[in-house]
């Protein structure tokens, strides 16, 4: 199977899954620490292929896969931080955003990777695709539903935005780290590799007495809240969802792969719309002319970029 279709697929997956995240923040576990050491705590589960994949990588690679999965909860720290700060409809666009052009910056400049004309057309359509469709307007309507959901709704428009930034450059050399890491060892022992390096960097957030405290008592909440069934098993999919993206950057480009982001917000939003039909009293929409026109042009761009790329 194409790199491409890995990595559509895992955004598919990963759109169930950051809708779910935003819900279970908001409504089960609204402590982002404690929710970012959950996540960390069980990507362990990938462990249980260690007797069948894992293999020493040697002294230097070791500590570098450390070191990469280090990388991962602080970008969450940092995006779920920029969620609660700043909280504006250019958050997700933002970090949707930056991820692909640092991608873009640090592999050209730094790494030499080298596209042709016909892969910088595709690259460029989605990023103008992604930016297009995952605006979300001020408006009372399906789209300003979807920035409840995803806690886009403070006044401030500055807040956040550097925070935001910083995620999508831990991330950017997240991806990047795990490319090269997954160039010089087999994929799934690097894969359980650097999810032990993101364990061990969770472990950090339980040094200060206070919060281990915080999220000692959110993870009590949690196995006391009928939401713990919807975490568990939206941390299921989300592993599925991680390890087929990680599976596509270790076979294709890892800026091809970050510029196929716009895809999950198409994914979003065709979930948006199933949501309307199947439950219109949850989210009633009130669409206009332009937001049609924006979205239509956008998932244009989007499909565009795709077959250019392919």
């Amino acid at each position: 199977m194409s790199f491409i279709l890995i990595a559509i697929l895992a955004y598919f997956i990963l759109s169930i899954v950051n809708i779910a995240d935003k819900f279970l923040l908001g409504n089960v576990i609204p402590n982002s620490k404690a929710y970012t050491f959950l996540v960390g705590v069980l990507g362990l589960v990938v462990l249980v292929i260690a007797p069948w994949f894992l293999v020493w990588p040697g002294i230097n690679l070791f500590f570098l896969n450390l070191i990469i999965g280090l990388l991962f909860p602080v970008a969450l720290l940092f995006l779920y931080k920029s969620l609660k700060e700043g909280d504006t409809s250019k958050i997700i666009t933002l970090v949707g955003g930056a991820i692909p052009i640092f991608t873009i910056f640090f592999s050209v400049v730094l790494f030499q990777e080298r596209f042709t004309g016909q892969q910088w057309l595709g690259i460029g359509l989605l990023l103008i695709g992604t930016i297009i469709i995952s605006w979300i307007p001020n408006k009372k309507n399906l789209w300003h539903k979807f920035a409840i959901w995803f806690g886009l709704t403070k006044d401030d428009p500055f807040q956040g935005i550097f925070t935001a930034l910083l995620s999508a450059l831990f991330f950017t050399i997240f991806f990047i780290g795990s490319k090269f890491l997954y160039n010089e060892q087999p994929f799934l022992s690097g894969f359980i590799w650097i999810r032990f390096g993101s364990f061990l960097a969770v472990l950090f957030l339980l040094i200060n007495k206070k919060e281990r405290q915080e999220i000692l008592q959110s993870i009590k909440k949690l196995f006391k809240h009928q939401g713990k069934v919807l975490f568990f098993a939206n941390q299921g999919l989300a592993a599925g969802g991680a390890l087929l993206q990680n599976y596509a950057i270790a076979l294709g480009s890892v800026v091809i792969v970050n510029a196929l982001q716009g895809v999950q917000y198409v994914f979003l939003l065709i979930l948006g719309v199933i949501i309307t039909i199947l439950k219109p009293q949850a989210v009633k929409e009130n669409i206009s002319k332009s937001i049609i026109i924006q979205k239509i042009i956008a998932i244009l761009l989007i499909g565009l970029g795709l077959y250019f790329i392919s």
